[in-house]
């Protein structure tokens, strides 16, 4: 009886080993589903971090239009020969974020389930201060690369979202 439990295990790793793994994006869709229905208010945030003097929050608001988990090619992160990531001009950071989510150098490239949330903007602020421009995807009124208008459309991994506290 071992040996066979023991055949079907080793028979059953490659099928396992090439189903893609789940992100926390895909997790928290399959998990909690009504929080990401279309219509409801999600917010996306950077800043905020700091105990005593605390750094700006800066946001973009909007309205779930749809929700979906996809498989997606982890590609090797671009880099910046000799510079950290908080070094990177905005140009080096755009390239960085939209290559976002993916493996780092030396590891193998791999599938995995993303959860993908596509937003339609309602609100934002955005940091404008030089010092920003490599911190996150918010900068002078844009989105990574796009500028932000009302009812742009734009689409995030699900764990980057909070449900807005109206």
């Amino acid at each position: 009886m071992r040996l066979l439990l023991l055949v079907l295990a080793v028979l059953a790793t490659p099928v396992l080993a090439s189903e893609p793994v789940l992100r926390p994006s895909a997790r928290l869709l399959f998990k909690y589903p009504e929080l990401l229905q279309s219509g409801h208010c999600v917010r996306y945030e950077e800043g905020g971090a700091g105990w005593v003097a605390t750094d700006p929050l800066f946001y973009l608001k909007g309205t779930v239009l749809a929700a979906e988990v996809r498989s997606r090619r982890l590609l090797t992160c671009p880099e910046v020969p000799g510079k950290e990531p908080a070094q990177y001009s905005r140009e080096e950071f755009v390239r960085l974020a939209q290559a976002l989510p993916c493996v780092a150098a030396g590891v193998p490239e791999r599938d995995e389930q993303i959860g993908v949330v596509r937003l339609r903007v309602n609100d934002w602020e955005t940091p404008h201060a030089r010092r920003a421009e490599n911190t996150g995807r918010l900068y002078r009124g844009m989105f990574i690369d796009r500028p932000l208008e009302r009812g742009m459309e734009i689409e995030l991994e699900a764990d980057l979202l909070t449900i807005c506290q109206e």
